[in-house]
């Protein structure tokens, strides 16, 4: 493999890692906040266990993804280069600002932690705040970067294409941030609302039908359910504006060829670039055009509108959209049968297909995420910077990136691993304690 490909590959492999621990200290400290705070109100002791095992879970999870993301950022400087030099002063602040998010978040978790038996009830309750309000602005100021990548905005060039001025405020609330921000945030809600409700829904399924199990399992969903429906919403905002702002990659989205009006929408499927078709796809006439510009007949762009070489690759970018619109599909009808059968037998549902459904949707929450980033980054291929600066322009040229890449690999396995044998540990320790 050449440099931009292992580059592009290491870069992927941290960012997909390091991602399912972000999303992780976005929706978990606030179930914690939650889970104490019915305790505060209905002085349930069952409620303040709850809190005091995630926050034993969330401790790990943030050491852990606090390593992780550090390599990103090494990664950043040895492995895109080009990029860093052009771009670092210009999205300087959002990286600043994840940096003080990031240690707030920290200090809290610390006074969190350790201040169980030292503060008041109220006082701890209240430093869950501070974690679950960093946690989420460290998702915003650094999805702030990737959507500047998306839509560059906020500096000058002269004649010579040197920059010559730069807005940092501009450049943080490019046009693609008032999409990308919220449908990345209301997803980290998602993931972590269907990752806790399968852990308790597999404790059920192994006969754990405990009062513990069936509030851990009804606040996960009590997350994932609204969460659910507003990332569809974010997710519809984000793609009409991906139509008007980066059509190349809409077209791509949708398996596109020919740029038309009464575009239809092709569900599933593989492009074919040698026969200019989605095959083996379901072809709704009309929908493409309805859903993008609220008229049938409007007109879009398609993919041999471009040159190829500034084409991302339709293979990849359509069945990662359709990966995550129809896993995100699912998942929000899991989430409405779930609360209707709440709601109809005023109880939790404990039918063993639907907790063995909620078991399967948490990693599916997950590789819905992924794919959406997936989206995100292939779909803008071939730019790192869109329109402004190529991927191939802005890796390195340095030696040995496969070893590199070897190493990186190595230290992620061992993380993954350690990550999980001590939330095992923990989870065995919670149960014979219960017991």
């Amino acid at each position: 493999m050449n440099n931009v490909t292992l580059a592009r590959a290491t870069m992927g492999t941290s960012l997909g890692f390091h991602i399912v621990f972000a999303v992780l200290g976005v929706g978990l400290p606030l179930l914690m906040f939650v889970a104490e705070g019915l305790w505060l109100w209905r002085r349930d002791p069952g409620w303040l266990e709850l809190a005091r095992r995630w926050s034993k879970a969330f401790g790990i999870l943030f050491a852990v993804g606090a390593v992780s993301g550090t390599a990103l950022s090494f990664e950043l400087g040895l492995l895109w280069p080009g990029f860093m030099a052009f771009s670092g002063s210009i999205i300087g602040l959002p990286f600043s600002a994840e940096g003080f998010a990031f240690f707030l978040e920290a200090v809290f978790l610390a006074l969190y932690l350790y201040g169980w038996d030292r503060l008041s009830p109220v006082a701890h309750w209240l430093t869950s705040i501070p974690i679950a309000v960093s946690g989420a602005a460290s998702s915003l100021f650094v999805v702030m970067a990737n959507a500047w990548m998306n839509s560059p905005a906020g500096f000058h060039l002269d004649a010579a294409g040197k920059l010559v001025s730069v807005d940092p405020l501009a450049a943080a609330l490019n046009p693609s941030t008032a999409t990308e921000d919220p449908h990345m945030l209301v997803s980290a809600y998602v993931v972590t609302g269907f990752l806790v409700a399968a852990v308790y829904a597999a404790g059920m399924l192994r006969g754990r039908t405990d009062l513990h199990h069936r509030r851990g399992l009804a606040l996960g969903m009590a997350m994932a359910a609204p969460a659910i429906a507003l990332a569809g919403i974010t997710g519809d905002s984000s793609a009409r504006f991906i139509y008007q702002a980066q059509p190349v990659k809409f077209a791509a989205m949708e398996g596109l060829y020919q740029t038309q009006r009464g575009a239809p929408i092709h569900l599933g499927g593989i492009p074919s670039d040698s026969q200019h078709r989605v095959l083996f796809a379901i072809e709704i006439p009309y929908g493409l055009s309805l859903l993008a510009a609220f008229d049938p007949n409007a007109q879009v762009q398609g993919l041999d509108s471009y040159p190829p070489d500034l084409r991302p690759n339709p293979v990849v970018v359509h069945l990662s959209f359709d990966t995550m619109a129809g896993l995100g599909t699912l998942l929000g009808l899991l989430a409405l049968g779930f609360w209707i059968l709440v709601v109809r037998g005023r109880r939790l549902p404990l039918q063993r297909r639907l907790l063995w459904a909620l078991v399967v949707a948490g990693p599916a929450a997950a590789v819905t995420m992924e794919a959406g980033w997936f989206v995100t980054e292939f779909g803008r291929q071939p730019w790192i910077v869109y329109g402004l600066i190529r991927t191939s322009q802005a890796a390195t040229s340095a030696p040995a990136l496969g070893a590199t890449f070897g190493v990186f690999l190595a230290i992620y396995a061992l993380l993954a691993l350690t990550s999980a044998r001590l939330l095992l540990r923990l989870a065995r320790g919670a149960r014979q304690a219960g017991a």
